[in-house]
């Protein structure tokens, strides 16, 4: 049996995220399905570093496959590639240790998303477009709250293997790039939806709907504002994932600029 290790990117739009299910397209099921072609085996197993929803995207995602074969990583690297659709590209393959994990061996991972102030057509699957002017420097001030180890409850739901909503934020910045509004979180975790609804929540903070300090309300009690306020999955990236306790994180590459 082979460990290999995959750093993949892939456009998320016609997918139902990663997680694989009956009768829907995911990631992880083609992924599984391309794997499952070129060892010529079923019994192929396929794990990611993070779970994105439907329609998120992703620039550093990671994964490991077990496979009973011994095809060396450049060519398997070389098949995933032939194969793959052109909205999944793998872009580095290596042998990893059999006791590593694309999962539980993360120590962070950083977020990408992306809001537009203008109507694109091009970039509509990547970004969040919005009619209003937001303040940016006030989104700032509010993100810095998120900072630190808090309990997102308001901002997510557990999963079924995750009773705590405990999550800790190392890092968030907001970049303002001409027609962007570039949100970076690293994070030791994520819970379902909670990037979006984090960076839905700063978005009335830059209407004016909200004040900086209601994000420290809504980490202190609970709320469902946030919930009804999660951004759209079409301008959220997974960036990056970290394997190293001590992280050095810079300005992140914007996959595009508007």
């Amino acid at each position: 049996m082979t460990r290999y290790k995959l750093a993949i990117e892939y456009d998320g739009s016609q997918y139902k995220g990663w997680q694989i299910l009956h009768n829907e397209p995911t990631i992880q099921g083609k992924l599984i399905e391309i794997c499952s072609k070129i060892c010529k085996t079923n019994t192929i197993e396929v794990y990611g570093a993070g779970r994105t929803d439907a329609g998120v995207h992703a620039l550093g995602q990671v994964a490991h496959v077990d496979a009973d074969t011994n095809i060396p990583p450049n060519e398997f690297h070389n098949q995933l590639q032939a194969f793959l659709p052109s909205n999944i590209s793998v872009r580095a393959v290596e042998i990893a240790h059999n006791r590593f994990h694309a999962r539980h061996h993360a120590t962070y991972r950083s977020y990408l998303y992306c809001i537009t102030k203008e109507r694109t057509a091009l970039f509509k699957r990547y970004v969040w477009w919005i009619k209003n002017s937001l303040n940016v420097e006030q989104m700032n001030i509010a993100a810095q709250e998120f900072k630190g180890f808090h309990n997102f409850k308001s901002f997510g739901k557990s999963s079924k293997n995750e009773e705590s909503t405990m999550v800790e934020i190392s890092h968030i910045h907001i970049y303002e790039v001409q027609n962007c509004i570039w949100i970076h979180i690293v994070g030791s975790h994520f819970l379902w939806s909670m990037v979006r609804r984090m960076v839905g929540t700063l978005a009335e903070v830059g209407k004016g709907t909200l004040q900086p300090n209601d994000i420290k309300t809504f980490l202190q009690e609970s709320s469902n504002f946030p919930a009804r306020h999660t951004a759209p999955p079409s301008g959220l990236f997974l960036e990056q994932v970290y394997y190293s306790k001590h992280i050095d994180i810079q300005k992140p590459q914007f996959p595009f600029i508007i």
